[in-house]
């Protein structure tokens, strides 16, 4: 099993709470996770069809059968227990009891609010980050990662197809999840989007042409968008903004939380066809935002991640705020130095040199040639280095009294 960096995160909440509530896409590792992370709690997998009878039915008897501590696997599937769970905690005030892991979040974010405000800890997990891999010594070239994604599964043993595994992947998903959500009636289309999203990874989320071109209502758009994010399908990247100024762009990016899924949705099937692709600017793109992302929540920060563009054309591709002060970075899949690759956070930071943090360089690009910590005021890092870059230089304060 390759170490996943979130684990010191979650045993640190569940000593400090009655219980921790995981989220993330299917297949991600969070089963695997939770139980060697506490193989002597109880396993109840609410899949299950007679686990699932049980907690819906009799669910006093369900935590006889599976007494605490225990972890309760994908409880979207039985929302309803976890009023018995905030009893059950009332009662025993124990840190630490419940491990709760769930695929989505469209029907838990009301019942978690509702039934464990106050008892849980809530975390996101994501696929494998590029520093877990290096560390169980799995290196792949910039082209082969593209394609191959970040799924565990691929990554147990050798010899996994990544196009045909996220064939598989998006018919189970579509099959499990999406249908079970009333919102989608023609799977066709559904697929169709997923497809047409793909090809705006990087981009600014436009519903009334996506609507166009699948022949639903944009109304219908923000709903699947807002299905797909909620299921960790996709990750949207809101602008960054000084105060509400009409320049401002304020419609957020689309990212896939995983690359190898855009690839398979752009019919892309190997490395030879990834360097080749019109797209390979923004599908290197998406890995390096979803990789920052991962960096955050695997250590336990807020994302706190943004992007700027305005109506000059002045635009930003990642911004990381921390304590009010700013972090700029461009993205850029090529392996050359290019002075041209600053010119964005020059004109940025003369206009908002208030807000930049103070650091030793003024931005940093990140691309796919060597790294040097210095050049003409920039940083210019491999992506190798972006967890080290997205790690927050601050320890998060704890009350000590």
């Amino acid at each position: 099993m390759i170490q996943r960096t979130i684990e010191k995160h979650i045993s640190t909440l569940m000593n400090e709470y009655f219980s921790v509530s995981i989220f993330g896409p299917r297949q991600c590792g969070k089963t695997t996770l939770a139980k060697n992370l506490f193989p002597a709690f109880s396993y109840a997998n609410l899949e299950d069809m007679n686990v699932r009878s049980l907690a819906k039915n009799d669910p006093e008897e369900f935590f006889t059968r599976f007494p605490e501590p225990v972890i309760i696997d994908e409880i979207q599937r039985v929302p309803e227990l976890l009023s018995t769970v905030q009893v059950r905690i009332d009662k025993n005030q124990k840190k630490g009891q419940y491990l709760i892991t769930g695929s989505q979040q469209i029907s838990l974010k009301s019942s978690i609010t509702q039934s464990l405000a106050g008892r849980t800890a809530i975390v996101q997990m994501l696929p494998l980050s590029i520093s877990e891999l290096y560390s169980a010594n799995i290196k792949l070239d910039r082209d082969s990662q593209l394609v191959s994604g970040f799924m565990p599964f691929l990554y147990a043993e050798s010899g996994h197809s990544p196009f045909e595994y996220y064939k598989n992947y998006v018919n189970t998903y579509l099959e499990r999840d999406i249908v079970q959500i009333a919102a989608v009636h023609d799977l066709i289309r559904f697929e169709k989007f997923m497809r047409l999203l793909a090809g705006r990874v990087g981009q600014l989320v436009n519903n009334s042409i996506l609507a166009t071109e699948v022949g639903v209502s944009s109304t219908t758009i923000g709903s699947w968008l807002s299905i797909l994010e909620a299921s960790h399908v996709i990750y949207t990247l809101k602008p960054w903004f000084k105060n509400r100024n009409s320049q401002v762009v304020k419609t957020p990016k689309v990212y896939f939380c995983d690359t190898g899924l855009v690839s398979y949705l752009l019919g892309i099937e190997t490395p030879e066809q990834m360097i080749r692709d019109p797209l390979l600017g923004n599908i290197f793109e998406n890995f390096v935002v979803i990789e920052a992302l991962k960096t955050r929540l695997n250590l336990g920060f807020e994302p706190n991640l943004y992007f700027f563009r305005n109506s000059n054309g002045l635009e930003i591709d990642l911004i990381l705020q921390e304590q009010n002060k700013l972090k700029l970075f461009e993205i850029k899949s090529g392996k050359s130095l290019n002075d041209e690759f600053c010119r964005n956070m020059k004109n940025f930071s003369a206009k908002y040199n208030e807000d930049i943090a103070s650091d030793s360089t003024k931005g940093t690009v990140i691309y796919s040639g060597e790294t040097y910590e210095s050049y003409k005021d920039f940083g210019f890092y491999n992506f190798s280095n972006i967890p080290q870059l997205f790690e927050s230089k601050t320890s998060t304060f704890r009350l000590n009294f």
